[in-house]
């Protein structure tokens, strides 16, 4: 017979936890969005030579390389803003008719990643890339050195947009919004930086930084307050 009772108490204890478990509720995801002007740009460049053997093309390209560094050291730039990305050296094959390939000379390339914090230098800093040895130039974008305020700011528009989404959803089905059950971000989108304006390679390289943007997106649980 106790035990009897038990079960019979269990079941009791259980019903409250299922029928809170299926309790109405809304479901709303917030965007919020916030465009800032960029701080930090980041330049791809690089040093191609051609040489007869691969230690001539080697030694070659370390030479304008280092006179692309001494430039962009003078241009501001400092050493921890500069890092090799890529280097590749390899024969360079050609094939007359009804002929086997042969190596004709070597090609070495060397790829640097620039980053330049003060962007109304950039400008200046492209050209003396360009002017003493760079002949690669892959893009340069453009970000914000410290997005995390940027993004905190979408965040809470995100929050802001879900809130008044499910009101609205709310009013419109004519029941009250309770408390909030659960709030979980989603990933952080982040657009497609703003590449450079570049109409030559000349002095004075124009550049147009326009503006960078982060985004958030955050899913919110409402419970329903239903009229009695």
């Amino acid at each position: 017979m106790k035990i009897i009772k038990a079960l019979a108490l269990g079941t009791a204890l259980a019903l409250p936890m299922a029928a809170m478990a299926e309790a109405p509720r809304i479901t709303v995801t917030g965007e919020g969005r916030v465009d800032a002007r960029p701080d930090i740009a980041t330049i791809t460049l690089g040093v191609t030579t051609e040489g007869a053997t691969a230690a001539e093309a080697m030694s070659g390209n370390s030479a304008a390389l280092q006179t692309v560094l001494d430039r962009l050291k003078g241009a501001g730039v400092e050493d921890r803003d500069l890092q090799t990305s890529g280097l590749s050296l390899n024969p360079n094959w050609t094939q007359a008719d009804n002929a086997a390939p042969t190596i004709s000379g070597y090609i070495a390339s060397n790829v640097l990643t620039v980053r330049v914090r003060a962007i109304d230098s950039l400008g200046g800093v492209l050209d003396a890339a360009v002017s003493d040895g760079a002949n690669t130039l892959n893009g340069v974008t453009f970000d914000l050195a410290d997005p995390a305020p940027v993004l905190d700011e979408a965040r809470k528009l995100a929050v802001a947009d879900a809130l008044a989404r499910a009101r609205l959803l709310a009013e419109a089905a004519g029941v009250g919004l309770g408390d909030i059950l659960s709030i979980s971000e989603g990933g952080a989108a982040e657009p497609p930086r703003p590449m450079f304006r570049m109409d030559s390679a000349a002095v004075g390289v124009p550049v147009a930084g326009g503006e960078v943007s982060r985004s958030a997106s955050v899913t919110v649980e409402f419970a329903i307050d239903q009229p009695e």
